[in-house]
């Protein structure tokens, strides 16, 4: 049975869709989707850990039932903060407190679809000889079929393969990830960041659940879906 550390970031800027991380989905704030899915995954609610520099997203969060023990400082909160430091940063809080865990679970706010059943999936998958476990969807463009790269030529040449492919069925699978789920080794993390990690396992979402909330057509998709399941 893993013990999760489960770390949730949620800063205060945004400039995509601002203040989205509080902004209304079908009548809760976005941030209150993810709070249900690490409440509904911990055994520890302790091991729960908001990272946000945001008085407000830390009232929201309350609100909704988790303990908000710390601010996350001004210097992990700008636009150019890496995702790396800011795990790394709660880590070495929860290090601080005294509190046992194996392994790192991220939940981006930005994920409301996800469901508590991908995440144990994903938990489950995990083991210490891997770096990490990350959710993905098939992408929509295939690197052997209908992705295209520039050459020195000045003409179109496909990525991989030898362009013969005429069905798309025919090419390997091509994962993308959906920024929903990631189980991550606190090991291999405190060694490395984690695009350098050689050892990730896919844990494959459905696409509708995959929605990741950057832009207003975005937020507006996950609306829809949202109302198409009622």
């Amino acid at each position: 049975m893993h013990r999760p550390l489960i770390i949730i970031p949620a800063r205060g800027g945004s400039k995509g869709i601002p203040r989205k991380n509080i902004r209304l989905l079908d009548g809760k704030p976005l941030i209150a989707y993810t709070i249900e899915v690490a409440k509904a995954v911990a055994g520890d609610p302790r091991l729960i850990v908001l990272s946000t520099d945001d008085a407000e997203i830390a009232r929201v969060a309350r609100e909704w039932g988790i303990d908000v023990p710390y601010m996350r400082p001004a210097e992990l909160a700008a636009d150019t903060s890496g995702t790396r430091e800011v795990l790394l940063h709660a880590m070495d809080w929860a290090d601080s407190q005294g509190l046992h865990y194996d392994c790192v679970l991220l939940l981006q706010p930005t994920s409301p679809l996800r469901t508590a059943e991908d995440v144990r999936q994903a938990i489950d998958m995990y083991s210490p000889d891997i770096d990490m476990v990350v959710s993905v969807m098939e992408s929509a463009a295939n690197p052997y079929y209908d992705c295209f790269e520039t050459g020195t030529d000045g003409f179109l040449h496909i990525s991989k393969g030898d362009g013969t492919l005429t069905r798309r069925q025919d090419a390997p699978h091509a994962w993308q990830y959906n920024g929903a789920v990631y189980v991550i080794n606190p090991e291999s993390l405190r060694r490395m960041p984690m695009g350098a990690f050689p050892r990730r396992v896919p844990l494959v979402m459905k696409r509708e659940n995959s929605i990741d909330l950057d832009t207003p057509l975005d937020w507006t998709i996950a609306e829809a879906i949202m109302n198409s399941r009622k």
